[in-house]
């Protein structure tokens, strides 16, 4: 099985050149789409997106992912090896959340070109090398056979929440805000669980607070209520009911979020 993250979008030839490329090598494999939607060039949301989803594939699937500004660049060709799954793209921090979830990933830089497509255009490797790459290895190719095994391969510094024990909060970020408007924050379980989320333990975003936890988006007493809750991603989020969380807030990825306690706060 082969999966298909990009920022190709679907209204021109490209994803479709793709899976042409695919089926020739091998007619057989079914191709998933993760998304096409990725904002252009927006690595970071790609690399979210697909660290939020690969694990949920069986092992042995293959992720093809191309968001890649630098195309055409000397940017290097990767195959990374992990968690029993094989990813192929560029080396340009967009597998970094599988990095995060898997430190013994084996990263194999491709030095071959003997299986690219020929001429290889400037301005669409996602058909022309990335493609035949991922079409060998759901044939069983082994990465191995590729290059050899790198290891100052590029990466995020996915942010980690602060805690500071003074102010007794925890400081952490927005890394995601998806498509119904709700905030993803850097948060996990540990540092937050839904029976701590009280009346003295609240978020504070863009100088709004939030204090009420859900589970899920009905839970909310009220238009234009802010709450809180474990995401399916593994952070926790924040929503409203029916509506954005990131139009009232003003809220953009990047924007800091704290963890406010009223009692004493320690790193997770």
């Amino acid at each position: 099985m082969i999966t298909l993250l990009t920022d190709f979008g679907t209204a021109d030839y490209f994803v479709a050149a793709v899976k042409g490329v695919i089926l020739s090598l091998n007619p057989h494999t079914p191709i998933v789409d993760l998304t096409h939607e990725v904002p252009a060039h927006d690595i970071a949301d790609g690399a979210f997106t697909l660290g939020a989803c690969w694990h949920d594939f069986p092992p042995g699937t293959i992720h093809l992912a191309v968001v890649d500004p630098g195309v055409g660049s000397s940017r290097r060709v990767i195959i990374v090896a992990a968690g029993g799954h094989l990813f192929v793209g560029p080396d340009n921090k967009l597998f970094s959340y599988v990095y995060a979830r898997e430190p013994e990933a084996r990263v194999y830089h491709v030095t071959t070109s003997d299986l690219f497509r020929h001429p290889v255009s400037a301005t669409f490797q996602g058909r022309d090398i990335f493609a035949p790459l991922a079409a060998h290895l759901s044939l069983g190719l082994s990465p191995e056979t590729l290059g050899s095994v790198m290891t100052d391969y590029h990466r995020f510094d996915l942010p980690a929440p602060v805690p500071d024990e003074a102010a007794r909060t925890i400081t952490g970020e927005i890394i995601h805000i998806d498509r119904f408007g709700n905030c993803i924050t850097s948060f996990t379980a540990g540092h937050l669980t839904a029976t701590s989320m009280n009346e003295q333990t609240r978020l504070i975003i863009n100088d709004h607070e939030i204090s009420r936890c859900g589970t899920h988006y009905a839970q909310a007493s009220g238009a234009d209520e802010l709450f809180a809750y474990p995401g399916s991603a593994g952070y926790w989020e924040v929503a409203v009911w029916q509506d954005s969380a990131a139009r009232i807030l003003k809220a953009q990825r990047g924007m800091k979020v704290k963890l406010h306690r009223s009692a004493r706060v320690s790193p997770a």
